[in-house]
Order: structure tokens, then sequence, then C-alpha cells
């Protein structure tokens, strides 16, 4: 059980409020009884209608007929619930539970206590989960709860394929709410079979909804032999014109352009896009920022306000917030540090790093960001800083036990892993750990060979380090390093050979992007490796021809659509958008 405070408009002090309940526990000075399911509450009439018009109306009506010994029946209302609601008007606190938070809620609102209904939905939109979303959001449909209702909605799409697998409720949605899910650009499934997957579990309780998924984009595969030949399909006459445009879809391949007004073809919302920020381009540094929309496969340009070209930077994300660590104008290697902001599409400073570094390698970890070796323009670094973005301060840590540039790091099971880069003489093949609760880095398996310009991801729970310069040619070469082993595989090369590139994973997948293909020039080509095929694939080229760049991904954003390729809106007559909600009767959700 939870006590929230809440605030309520008071005109009595709370020793006041002490008082009048002491009075009322002890049955003295009460001018009124409460009756819920036969149990009867002393009460005073003025503490009562300070906290509900509801009450306040009860006991001045002018036309009311005379209550017997001042007893008022609440009909529809709990005993145990009244209990609370009463000990909230006397104490401002309110007792609320998993057990009651649902009947207190509904009394609350049919009795106009704003103060509790604000409680309840501040405990359930800070306790939702896969288990109970569906029946918080189909509760909001019936109160004037916009608010909880928009965050319970906006979990649903994020959560979907979760919620549809293992939610008890998800089955129970009427069709109507179910037709709204599926309908929606935001719903959060990496892949369209999950939607279908989704509806067959639901298809026991209504079979209405199957023109909802968006079957043009599924595997064709998957689509022949789990939904053409599935009987629902089969046996209903309205889903063969859908299955024929689908098979057409599919039998002509990847269309040149999108279809985003074809409901069968139509991409969802990223829930998650990767960016690539700044890089080396035409000869000279670049701010450009393109943002890659893995639903669409596509690359689009976002426009920023208040960043400077720089490359040979490094990118990490923290919380909701991207940081540009270093880097180079082409003149100076920079100590600087940019904040980006991707709900405003806005930069601004933080601290700046104790030293210059370009070829900087950067990681996130535990809300911080560690900044180690590159090159401050005279020699190369073997230190290593962080920063804490509360205090907006770094702060030097114990240095690595060789200095690197141009190496790549990441994060994994709590420790920072940095591998290959560039001593000022030779290319280096070693890779070390460094342990932030010991402040001590350790020497770990060196790599098959050594890799300057190497981009290092963390992957399935193994370090992978993927392309580089080997002091003769750039490698398409990826290996695999596990901490349990202590030792490297080899995996899947890639299908381009590239150095100095941004690499990144994004739903599931590794996605490498530019860099420098030594022919000599840099490159826009992007490709993706998907470990359950052990395959690379091609993906959409970025726009920008660039090398030194950094990539880095940014989850859950409200204005996803700012990032993603243009969706323009379909018409959906009959849903309201989830934005409005209800009508608020008694302003319960400020």
């Amino acid at each position: 059980r939870y006590f929230i405070e809440v605030g309520l408009e008071r005109a009595m002090s709370a020793t006041t409020c002490d008082v009048f309940n002491e009075l009322r526990l002890g049955g003295q000075l009460c001018d009124a009884v409460i009756e819920a399911e036969g149990r009867r509450f002393n009460a005073h009439k003025n503490i009562l209608c300070g906290c509900s018009p509801y009450f306040r109306a009860l006991f001045t009506s002018a036309g009311a007929p005379p209550r017997p010994a001042g007893v008022y029946p609440i009909p529809g209302v709990a005993a145990d619930t009244m209990q609370l609601l009463l000990d909230y008007a006397y104490t401002r606190r309110l007792a609320v539970s998993a057990d009651t938070v649902e009947a207190l809620l509904v009394a609350a609102d049919y009795l106009s206590v704003p103060g509790a209904v604000r409680a309840c939905c501040r405990y359930l939109g800070a306790r939702l989960s896969v288990a109970n979303v569906v029946g918080v959001w189909r509760l909001t449909a019936h109160y004037p709860l916009p608010r909880l209702r928009r965050r319970a909605y906006g979990f649903l799409l994020r959560c979907f394929e979760e919620v549809a697998r293992a939610s008890e409720e998800f089955p129970e949605l009427a069709p109507g709410e179910l037709e709204r899910l599926l309908g929606e650009d935001g719903l959060n499934a990496a892949r369209e079979e999950a939607v279908f997957e989704a509806l067959l579990r639901w298809v026991s309780h209504d079979e209405e909804e199957g023109h909802l998924v968006r079957m043009g984009l599924m595997d064709a595969g998957y689509f022949w032999s789990r939904v053409e030949k599935h009987p629902l399909v089969r046996r209903d006459g309205r889903c063969r014109p859908a299955v024929t445009e689908v098979l057409r879809v599919l039998r002509g391949g990847p269309p040149a352009r999108l279809d985003v007004l074809n409901p069968l073809t139509r991409p969802r919302l990223p829930h998650a896009v990767l960016l690539a920020v700044g890089g080396w381009s035409g000869g000279a540094p670049t701010s450009s920022v393109e943002s890659y929309d893995a639903r669409a496969n596509r690359w689009v340009g976002v426009t920023v306000e208040g960043e400077e070209p720089r490359a040979y930077h490094g990118a990490v994300v923290l919380g909701d917030a991207l940081y540009l660590v270093g880097g180079f104008d082409g003149v100076r290697c920079f100590n600087s540090v940019r904040r980006f902001d991707p709900a405003t599409r806005r930069w601004c400073p933080a601290a700046p790093m104790h030293a210059r570094r370009c070829y900087v390698s950067v990681a996130a970890l535990d809300g911080c960001v560690y900044a180690m070796g590159g090159f401050d323009g005279h020699q190369r670094l073997s230190s290593l800083e962080r920063y804490r973005p509360h205090g907006n301060q770094w702060t030097p840590l114990a240095a690595m036990s060789e200095a690197r540039s141009d190496a790549s790091a990441a994060t994994l099971h709590g420790k920072v892993y940095i591998c290959g880069g560039f001593n000022g003489s030779a290319c280096l093949q070693s890779a070390e750990c460094y342990d932030p609760r010991a402040d001590q880095w350790t020497l770990i398996a060196p790599m098959g060979g050594p890799r300057s310009g190497v981009g290092v991801t963390a992957y399935r729970d193994q370090v992978y380090a993927l392309g580089g310069f080997n002091g003769a040619a750039r490698l398409r070469s990826v290996e695999a390093y596990s901490p349990e082993n202590n030792a490297w595989r080899a995996v899947p090369s890639m299908l381009n050979a590239r150095s100095n590139f941004g690499v990144e994973v994004l739903e599931g997948r590794l996605y490498v992007a530019g860099g420098y293909n030594g022919r000599p020039s840099t490159t826009c080509h992007a490709e993706r490796y998907d470990d359950t095929t052990e395959a690379w694939s091609t993906v959409r080229d970025m726009a920008v021809y660039r090398s030194a760049l950094s990539c880095c991904v940014v989850t859950g954003l409200a204005n996803v659509a700012e990032y993603a390729f243009p969706r323009p809106p379909l018409a959906r007559p009959g849903h309201p958008d989830e934005s409005d909600g209800s009508p608020r009767l008694i302003g319960t959700e400020s």
C-alpha cells in the first residue's frame, strides 16, 4: 500500500484538519452521517463540501427532501471505498493500492473528488505495465481522464508486441479498439508479421479486422506459408481482394517509390531512429544530420539549429539528449562538447573536456559519458575522463594501458571496451576493458589483426569490431569478442570495406553507414547485419557522402515524425484523436 500526498486547495491549516479528524473519529460535533452498503460514517458537512462539489450540492440543495437523523445514503459506492475517501477528505492523504485504485477512481469521479482522482491517475500512470495497460486504457474511455488515457495509449503503441503476446486482456479488446490500434502509423512493430500474429491471438473473439494488417510489408515467404494459407483467410471471401493485391505487390519486388497512401504497404512510424551526425564530406567537415527510418528504409535530412561542422568526433545518447564530444574542423582539435535536444532540434554547449580530442572514442555508461584517447593536435592520448550531466563536469580517471587515436569504444555488462586504433606509428590490434568500480584498465585478448578507424559496438552480449584500416588496406572483416571466454571469433564480413564509419544497433540489427573506402573516396553506402541469418544486406544510401561521422540511436521520441520519412495523414472516420480524450467535467487531471 502506498500513501500519496495530494495537493488540495485548503482554507484550513493542517492543524485544523487534524482537529476535525479527531472530532470525526470521536463522533463529536458531526452534523452528517454518510451511509454506504449499510455502513454509517460520521462526518462534518463543511469538511466534505471543501473537497467535493457533489457533497456541497447534496447538503445545500434547496429542494432536497429532509434526511432523517441527518443520514445521507450514497448508492453505488462500497463501504471500504467510502472509508478511504472520507479519510482523504480529512487528512489530504489517500491510501491507494493495486486492489483499491479502480474502485477509488470510479467513486472519486462519481463523487466529484478531483484530488482523489488525480492521486489515482498518478498511481496508475506510474505503474503501467504489459499486464495492466489494456485495462487502464479501456477504463479511461468511460471517465474524463485525457492525460492518463494518452499515457496508456502511448504505452500500448510503444510496447504493442509484448502486450499482444503476453497480456491476458488483449484478446478482450473490442473490434473498434483493435481497429484503432492496428491502424496507427505509430504502432511499434518492427515486422508486420508480428501484427498478424497478434491478430490471430485476438481473432477467436472477432474476425473482422484482418484488413488492418499491412500485409504488403511482410516477408513473401511468411505471407505464403502463414497468411495466404490460413483458414481464416481462405474461408472469408472478403479477404481475397486484399490477398490478390498483396501478391501483386510482393511479386513486383521492392518498389522504387514508397506508396505511403496504400494501406497495405504504408510503413508504420519507427519507434527508434538512427542519427548520422557530422563527418568529413567533400574535403571539409560537415554539420549535416540525417535520420534513418528503418520502417521505410529511408534517410531523412534533419534541420537543426546551432551546430558547427565537425568530424572525427564521438556521439552518445544519455536519456533524452545526444552529446557530441570533441572532433576536428579542419584546423582545430576540439575539447568542446555539444548537447542536442531531439525534441527541439537545437544544440547547446555543455562543459568542455580537460583535453582536446579528435579521433576520440566515447561511450555511455550509468548515466555518464566516457571520453578516451584521441589526438590533441600534438600527440596521441591514453587519458580517460568522465562527464556527469547532473553536475555538468568532467573528471579525469585512470589512463589506458597505451595511447590510441582512431579507436572505437562500447559498453557491455557494466564495463567499457576500447579496441584498435593508431598510436602514432602503427595500427593497433590490442583491446582493453575499463571497470568503473575499480577505476582500472585491463588488457583483453587482442583482435585477429590491427584495425585503425575501426567500428566497435555491443551486440548480442558480445563486443563487435568491424572494418577499419590495417596499415595496408581498408577492411570488410568483422570479429566478435566474448567476455566470458576472453576470445574473438570471426563474423561474416561486411559487403563493403570501410574505415572511420558510423556503427549502431537498431531494432536487433547492426547497422554501418558511410566511411572511407580507400579508392579513394568517402561513401554514402549503408548496410546491416542480422545475427539470426548471419548475413549482411544493403539498406538505403545516405544523401551525404561522409566519413569520420558518428551514429547513435534515439528512442521513443514524441516528435518522431520529424525524423521519419513523410507519411501524409490517412482519413480515419469514426476515430477521434486520442489527444482529445473525453469531455472534462470536473477538471480532475491537472
